[in-house]
């Protein structure tokens, strides 16, 4: 039978937590100390037969039927969550990363995973599982993993927007040439639509704004007009197309602007593209379904070519209560004020929590392996009692699903902008239209959605524990631990920043 673990510090920290239970239960065994609760047993429930009167009938026959009851619960206690039974076989998970990173969350499944079957020991020594707590391992991990397996699965907006963003033009004479396109092309075009001043679709007057622009390749008189003014090895001299102009010994041509962006794999649009790393243009392609993939490509040549970040709406995205309706003068200036506080702030923060959200799984492992050991000793203080055997179970079950708020939590801020600015959940957004860099006038809201996005990994498992004091499960002191044991390194990890500043002055 296997205990299944999510990654190889869990493997190896239940194995080291059921070595020292088992050690610890032995050592009780040995030393009749778990013999102790059946005294206990009897003194408390003849007490209680005295404290309750004479009117009560035979004070000896009501102690030991009493007596008897609590027996048999302490003898099947400690036979099915103290005696080590069952031997500990624990499953090394080697990870799906295609599915992991398609969903945000890291649940692999058993027919995408390879499983190493193997008895295991530990110097030598080998683990034993009582029966109830090998159930509850079980059951507790297959809640969990369908609960994480229930979280949608999105794309990762934040990151698509980030790695468009940072996609630059590489090569010198590819980066030059667009200059040239600029220069020879999408200049004298636009310089010649504001003379014209057509009347143009809100959708053409955004279209205009960028060297690619479709209306510029199939309206004529504009790329079907203006030509290179430089020969173009990638287009032989035309005697006809290129009449008056000087013929060079490289034997290059002037293409018209039309044929310099969209000739096959010589025009500017492809060798642009070929910029772009091909997992991005698919992921991009694959959420934005409400787009073709030539105007998802467009949009991304768009990105790396700008010569500024292009904005894709003018509108809040979050909701707030800061200042009033119509802000006055002070609202602004305290809105500024706290926005470069905020920006300020964010490079200690942002280090910090994710040095947190690192540590996390950690310290849980850690907990799960403390739970474990603490089981024999827990069980023989609560003399063997169901309520104690139950509170115990409730623990770690709590602990086990705090991988799914985790889950969930990443989930969140992996895809949150998908919900805001995108079709990825299958109705039409506040802010649809599509940019790949996704709103960047709304960047200091999406940065306070980071602050409040990042402290959920805490305030999402410290809800859960207080969910279950609702019902009388007081869980609440196991994961202090999290939160205790991450501080330190969060505070190290936003000193980061302030370490590399100092170095640089």
């Amino acid at each position: 039978m296997t205990l299944y673990t999510t990654d190889y510090l869990e493997y190896y920290l239940t194995l080291v937590g059921w070595v020292v239970n088992n050690g610890i239960w032995n050592i009780l065994v040995a030393s009749g100390v778990f013999a102790l609760p059946f005294v206990a047993i009897v003194i408390q429930e003849w007490l209680r037969a005295r404290a309750e009167g004479a009117d009560e009938g035979n004070k000896g026959v009501l102690s030991s039927m009493r007596i008897e009851n609590r027996v048999w619960v302490a003898i099947m206690v400690i036979m099915f969550a103290g005696i080590p039974f069952i031997p500990v076989d624990l499953s090394a998970i080697r990870f799906d990363t295609t599915r992991s990173a398609q969903c945000q969350v890291s649940v692999p499944q058993p027919a995408d995973t390879g499983w190493s079957n193997a008895y295991t020991t530990l110097n030598n020594q080998s683990a034993l599982v009582p029966v109830w707590w090998f159930f509850m391992h079980a059951i507790s991990k297959a809640v969990t993993g369908a609960a994480v397996a229930a979280i949608p699965c999105g794309a990762d907006l934040r990151q698509i927007r980030m790695d468009v963003d940072s996609t630059r033009i590489d090569d010198p004479v590819l980066a030059q040439e667009v200059s040239d396109f600029v220069h020879d092309c999408y200049g004298p075009s636009r310089a010649k639509l504001f003379m014209n001043r057509p009347t143009l679709s809100d959708d053409q007057l955004n279209d205009v704004t960028w060297i690619g622009s479709s209306y510029f390749l199939d309206t004529a008189g504009f790329y079907d007009t203006y030509h290179s003014s430089t020969p173009r090895t990638a287009w032989p001299y035309d005697a006809t197309r290129d009449a008056g102009l000087a013929q060079v010994d490289s034997g290059g041509g002037y293409p018209s602007c039309r044929q310099w962006w969209s000739d096959g794999s010589s025009g500017l649009r492809a060798r642009l593209l070929a910029q772009v790393d091909p997992d991005l243009l698919t992921r991009i392609g694959r959420w934005a379904g409400f787009l073709s993939q030539n105007e998802a490509n467009d949009s991304v040549i768009r990105a790396v070519v700008a010569p500024r970040q292009q904005k894709m709406n003018q509108g809040a995205v979050y909701a707030d209560y800061g200042g009033q309706i119509e802000k006055t003068l002070p609202n602004i200036v305290t809105r500024g004020a706290g926005d470069l506080g905020m920006a300020a702030g964010s490079l200690g923060f942002f280090p910090a929590m994710d040095v947190v959200r690192q540590a996390l799984p950690m310290v849980l492992s850690l907990l799960k392996m403390a739970l474990v050991i603490c089981i024999p000793l827990v069980l023989l203080f609560g003399t063997y009692e169901l309520k104690s055997l139950i509170a115990v179970s409730c623990v770690e079950f709590a602990l086990f699903f705090v991988e799914f708020w985790f889950q969930l939590a990443r989930w969140l801020d992996s895809t949150i902008l998908d919900a805001l600015y995108g079709w990825g959940f299958g109705v039409n957004t506040p802010h649809s239209n599509f940019d790949p860099l996704i709103g960047l006038n709304n960047a200091f809201g999406d940065m306070l959605l980071n602050f409040v996005m990042a402290t959920m990994f805490i305030v999402l498992p410290t809800f859960w524990v207080a969910a279950l004091g609702w019902v009388g499960v007081r869980a609440g002191g196991a994961l202090q631990g999290l939160s205790d044991a991450t501080r330190p390194a969060g505070q190290a990890g936003g000193k980061g920043t302030g370490t590399v500043s100092n170095r640089l002055r």
